[in-house]
């Protein structure tokens, strides 16, 4: 099977990961939430991720829709994500949401900070 990919304003949203949120969203019963990806200090290498349902429209934010699936990005994460891809893993050895972010010029061993 053949996962593509849709690219817009630098984040990647995979169909699996699409596919998720989608079914995360209608178990909610919530059409008002956006995934929203951020950055934020802290981790063992300087940044991290925030990956979350959000219903706030901050100033700034930049919002794309991938087969209505609401991407939103603040205006001072979205530098340290262009290009960034968002993916759902469901294996034996893991699932969740991971995300691969080619500005992150180091990474850590818990997974989730880059610097």
């Amino acid at each position: 099977m053949t996962d593509t990919t849709t690219e817009t304003q630098g984040i990647i949203l995979t169909d699996a990961a699409t596919a998720k949120v989608k079914s995360l969203l209608e178990q909610e019963g919530r059409t008002d939430l956006a995934l929203r990806l951020a950055v934020q200090p802290g981790g063992c290498s300087g940044l991290r991720y925030q990956l979350f349902f959000d219903e706030r429209q901050l100033d700034g934010d930049i919002v794309k829709s991938y087969d209505g699936v609401n991407v939103v990005t603040d205006r001072m994460s979205a530098p340290y994500l262009s290009g960034a891809t968002i993916d759902f893993m469901d294996t034996i050895e893991k699932q969740g949401f991971t995300i691969d972010n080619p500005n992150a010029t180091s990474t850590c061993a818990c997974g989730d900070s880059f610097h």
